[in-house]
């Protein structure tokens, strides 16, 4: 699965991680202020935010790219050049490219949270009955602010166009990679269980759910790094919590809180999920299988066998449907009740009139954005689990033919 796609996979992603973590530590330690001493300096912060599309073009802004664009280039150079790979345009280079993409999608958002506060602020003033003097707010106002949406949020249907078409690419390279190394094994491979299955469906299955995964997952770390600096800003404008009372940033310990909370949640709900959704595949694979023998023999798919192939299918669905019900009632109960926490946390603010409709709407778009970075799991989890399953699948096809033992759910009863 990744070794056919990436330069020595264990080696690759413990490099890729840490050298990550030591950009981002030279960033925050020495890098970010350097952009001041080639013309290049830091631009007002979150307490008096840029609006509109000059946002992506202030000069900080274009240090950060030179910066990253360096880094990225001298991580994948050295990979380059010590593990050649015949993937490793796409899965070094590309993997590096989405993750930058991804990063200024991130910031579209935040864009558009910044433009929250003056057009909601301008909102309030107008329906107020304080709109008069020579700052009162008029049609004209309202409406220039609206373009300035439009053109944000223009930006990020060029963006998302973009980054799904590159990203489809990146993940059949990935399949043409797996397919090329399961196929160039065909002998060893021919006579296992349900082989022309895990190579055809399962490697399709698996890149359209990393697909779509792995993208979430890099949104999920980069929304955090970009809205956490900002609602811990907005934490000044809350008084207290409710039932707490007064901690230090406010919004950035309930967020966490709340989604930790979730994703436990959600994941000792749902733990047995996994190894259920494996076994499913397991009966479909062994029906297939017959079914696939019949075309070609006539003693074998006879009636009785396939009726008695298909009870299994069918216990196997049937029982996971039913643990699937407590886990969406649990999965759903959460979601409604996320759907209102931001503002019952503020609530005590609100009620002592600290802050205008302009800030509300604000950290409401700031503290959604971290708490659904933290809750991924929670939002990902059934997708998770049909990963899990194919990953074990084609981990199993890797080592019948690899010559490596099975996991015990391999030899488990089927019934």
């Amino acid at each position: 699965m990744f070794q056919s796609f990436f330069p020595r996979p264990k080696l690759f992603f413990a490099s890729a991680l840490l050298w990550s973590v030591l950009a981002v530590a030279f960033w925050y330690l020495f890098a970010k202020d350097f952009g001041a001493r080639i013309g290049l300096p830091p631009g007002p912060g979150e307490a008096h935010p840029v609006i509109g599309l000059r946002y992506f073009v202030t000069p900080d802004f274009i240090w950060f790219y030179i910066y990253y664009t360096i880094a990225t280039a001298i991580f994948a150079a050295a990979w380059m050049i010590l593990a050649p790979h015949p993937y490793q345009r796409w899965s070094i280079a590309g993997s590096a490219l989405i993750i930058f993409v991804d990063y200024y999608s991130v910031q579209v958002s935040v864009a558009i949270n910044n433009w929250r506060g003056p057009f909601y602020d301008a909102i309030q003033k107008a329906l107020s009955g304080s709109n008069s003097g020579p700052k009162a707010v008029n049609a004209t106002d309202l409406y220039t602010l609206l373009l300035t949406f439009a053109a944000i949020a223009m930006m990020a249907v060029f963006v998302f166009v973009l980054t799904r078409f590159f990203i489809s690419h990146y993940v059949f390279r990935w399949r043409t990679a797996m397919n090329d190394y399961y196929m160039s094994r065909w002998p060893e491979v021919r006579l296992i269980e349900g082989a022309s299955q895990r190579v055809q469906e399962d490697t399709m299955r698996f890149a359209n759910i990393v697909e779509g995964l792995g993208l979430s997952m890099i949104d999920s770390v980069m929304t955090l790094f970009a809205f956490l600096p900002i609602l811990a800003a907005l934490s000044a404008n809350v008084t207290a919590l409710p039932l707490i009372g007064e901690v230090p940033e406010p919004l950035v310990v309930a967020a966490v809180f709340w989604s930790l909370f979730g994703t436990v949640l959600l994941a000792a709900v749902g733990i047995r999920l996994p190894a259920l959704e494996f076994m499913n595949q397991r009966m479909e694979a062994a029906y297939r299988k017959e079914l696939v023998y019949g075309e070609d023999d006539a003693s074998r798919a006879e009636p009785m066998t396939a009726q008695e192939l298909f009870a299994q299918v069918r216990r196997s669905y049937f029982r996971l449907y039913a643990h699937f019900v407590y886990f969406n009632m649990f999965r759903s109960l959460y979601s409604q009740a996320d759907n209102v926490f931001g503002t019952v946390i503020l609530v005590p603010t609100i009620a002592a009139g600290k802050i205008t409709f302009g800030i509300f709407q604000q950290i409401l778009g700031a503290f959604g954005n971290v708490s659904g970075s933290f809750q991924y799991l929670v939002y990902s989890w059934s997708t998770i689990v049909e990963l899990q399953s194919i990953y074990k699948r084609l981990k199993a096809f890797e080592a019948a033919f690899e010559g490596k033992a099975l996991d015990s759910i391999e030899s488990a009863d089927q019934g």
